[in-house]
């Protein structure tokens, strides 16, 4: 089973897991004790994957956002979510008020449909607060995965050698 924005709000509150022969993936609410494995994640995904689009010095500074002690400080300001298989995290994502933020997928599992089961998570409780939009500033790295998903660029921001797309995505009624 995968999710996708798609999907009725009724369908995606019972899409939280992706089950197929590879993989178990349930996505929740993620706890402090996740801290530590989300900071690997997210680092790990600039690294790799983000460090393809910006400079060293850019990937350097956006990594000091994502220790486990920022982690833990975010997790006071926004709701975080975690996709686990079993008792390892392998992506993150996060929202506050509409705003989309941290949207992240260990690189090793990339392309498998983790990305997608959060955000529909996502999309999910934005409705329940009544949300009328989700907005998120993207990294040039994820541009394709939130057009893909329906967003569309409303801005670019440049701050410093960090190039951001602000994208939206009106959710329906």
């Amino acid at each position: 089973m995968c999710c996708l924005p798609a999907l009725s709000e009724n369908e995606l509150t019972h899409c939280k897991v992706i089950r197929s022969h590879t993989m178990n993936i349930e996505v929740r609410p993620a706890r402090m004790a996740d801290a530590d494995a989300i900071s690997r994640v997210v680092l790990a995904a600039l690294r790799t994957s983000n460090a393809k689009d910006y400079p060293a010095s850019v990937i350097e500074r956006v990594q000091l956002s994502f220790s486990p002690a920022a982690i833990e400080q975010l997790m006071q300001q926004r709701q975080v979510f975690v996709a686990s298989e079993g008792h390892v995290v392998r992506g993150t994502a996060s929202l506050e008020g509409e705003v989309v933020r941290s949207v992240f997928v260990d690189p090793d599992r990339h392309r498998q449909g983790i990305g997608r089961l959060l955000m529909a998570e996502l999309e999910v409780v934005a409705r329940k607060a009544g949300a009328a939009r989700m907005v998120v500033p993207s990294s040039l790295t994820a541009r394709e995965f939130y057009l893909a998903l329906g967003f569309s660029v409303v801005r670019e921001h440049l701050e410093g050698e960090e190039r951001t797309l602000i994208m939206e995505r009106q959710l329906r009624v």
